[in-house]
């Protein structure tokens, strides 16, 4: 049978630490009831102390939100837990978490204390805050860097003293992962009414292990993990609700489970993201932009496949439809045949080959390859079978203060043909440069010229129509050069002719 491990989101006290992430209590509601539909099951509202704004905030979370705990964060002071209560009062279920610092050095240093005064204050604030709800959590801050003897001390004290939960953090992201989960184990074993509280981690990222410690602190026992939604949080921000709930998802063999709706992770964290104005980095795990992307030919042949060739989650199970398959000059021919194939194009092995080396060749230009890119390619690659005329050379000067003059050379049915003309523009004076290779003479009716994605880097699409004795012929080209598309398509027109 498998454990339950309960997931405390602080993403609206702790979270909310970060500058210029400030929400005002209409967004911490749809915040909260985001975290309400992923299914977390303590939801810690805000510091009721700390300002008019985040007691009113606790208040109305208590009205919005029904089915998580919430909580309220106090010190061990008992006008903070008075005013806790008082925000909680209309909270369905409640919590108070209050507790003080541990270590040598908050007691030495922050409250010019010592170790016996410290477990009495912790002791008379937990027994304060058991007047005003059952369940109680305690923290004792800098449990990283706290000596795991008097830790236990302290623990011991406060489950006597009505503790329901008991927060280890590692305040400082200092602790390593075997360190984290070797001081959780201790507590199991060496506190002796342990079982009728449940440890909780909170683990900060100041190293980059907040998730390592946070699972190192779950396999040894810990059965609450205090998380925020992305990671974020005070300095290098918190342990990562997505992290740690798809770890024990794809660990199945811990034998243990959350509650968390898990397709509803990736709307949460872009929800978020977006109210916070943190944007999420693209190669955040679990829900960054890449995270589920695959540009290396290799790994995208094995992940048509068999996705589970190169991923250890299925996207759907975190709310994205599908992997990405992103094109670029890193990719093989099965990836550009399987977007080919989801566009509607069935191509043989040769016109494959004929269209990679034409994508190949735009792909080292262009960062970013879409869909409409490649529905060029394919339009331009279809009528090479009639082009009779192929531009081989195109030089172009042009500026502010120089006359547009272009060098066009051209290999007209197996013959080299070059000239220069000049012009009002590049294009004029390109164009002008094939009229006097070309014996047919034509009338330029229309130019279009179309961006497809509106980068800098984008591919010109360019479409032209030419009359010749009366009748029209079209042309179509694409190229991130607009003055080589803008040949290209006059050339396709011209071949129409001949």
């Amino acid at each position: 049978m498998s454990d339950r491990l309960y997931i405390f989101d602080t993403t609206l006290r702790d979270g909310e630490h970060v500058p210029g992430c400030q929400l005002n209590t209409v967004e911490k509601i749809e915040v909260a009831k985001a975290l309400e539909l992923l299914g977390v099951d303590i939801l810690e509202a805000g510091f009721p102390i700390s300002s008019p704004g985040d007691f009113q905030s606790v208040v109305e979370l208590s009205k919005a939100v029904k089915k998580p705990v919430i909580c309220a964060l106090t010190r061990s002071v008992e006008k903070d837990i008075d005013v806790a209560a008082e925000a909680l009062k209309y909270a369905k279920r409640k919590r108070i978490h209050t507790g003080i610092g541990t270590s040598d050095l908050h007691i030495k240093y922050k409250f010019n204390s010592n170790r016996e005064e410290i477990i009495e204050r912790a002791v008379k604030a937990v027994k304060y805050a058991k007047k005003y709800v059952e369940d109680v959590e305690f923290y004792a801050e800098d449990a990283g860097r706290t000596e795991n003897e008097y830790l236990a001390r302290v623990i011991e004290a406060v489950i006597k003293a009505g503790a329901t939960v008991v927060n280890i953090p590692d305040t400082t992201g200092y602790c390593l992962p075997d360190e984290y989960g070797a001081k959780i184990r201790f507590l199991k074993e060496n506190v002796k009414n342990i079982d009728k509280a449940i440890i909780s981690t909170h683990c900060h990222n100041d190293l980059g292990m907040a998730t390592a410690n946070s699972v190192s602190g779950i396999i040894n026992g810990a059965r609450q993990v205090e998380v925020t939604i992305n990671g974020i949080g005070e300095r290098a921000g918190n342990t990562s609700l997505e992290e740690v709930v798809m770890t024990m998802k794809s660990r199945k063999h811990l034998g243990i489970e959350t509650g968390i709706n898990t397709r509803n992770i990736f709307k949460t964290s872009r929800l978020v993201s977006s109210l916070m104005n943190m944007p999420v980095q693209p190669n955040k795990s679990i829900v960054g932009r890449n995270a589920f992307a695959h540009s290396s030919g290799i790994h995208q042949d094995g992940v048509l496949k068999n996705r589970e060739n190169y991923e250890i989650i299925n996207p759907v199970d975190v709310g994205i439809d599908e992997s990405s398959i992103a094109l670029t000059a890193r990719s093989g021919r099965a990836a550009l045949k399987h977007r080919l194939s989801i566009l509607g194009y069935e191509l043989d092995h040769e016109e494959l080959d004929e269209i990679y080396q034409k994508f190949l060749e735009l792909a080292d230009k262009k960062k970013d390859i879409k869909d409409d890119d490649l529905e060029v390619l394919v339009g331009i690659s279809g009528s090479h079978d009639r082009k009779k005329i192929q531009l081989e050379r195109l030089q172009v000067l042009c500026g502010s203060s120089t006359i547009p003059v272009a060098t066009v050379s051209l290999n007209y049915e197996g013959e080299l043909i070059t000239s220069t003309a000049s012009g009002i523009g590049p294009i004029d004076a390109a164009f002008n440069a094939v009229r006097e290779l070309i014996h047919h003479k034509f009338k330029l009716e229309e130019y279009l010229v179309q961006a497809i994605t509106k980068g800098s880097d984008d591919l010109g699409k360019v479409h032209v129509q030419i009359e010749n004795r009366g009748r029209y012929y079209y042309g179509f080209s694409g190229n991130t050069d607009i003055v080589t598309a803008s040949v290209e398509a006059l050339i396709d027109a011209l071949n129409r002719i001949v």
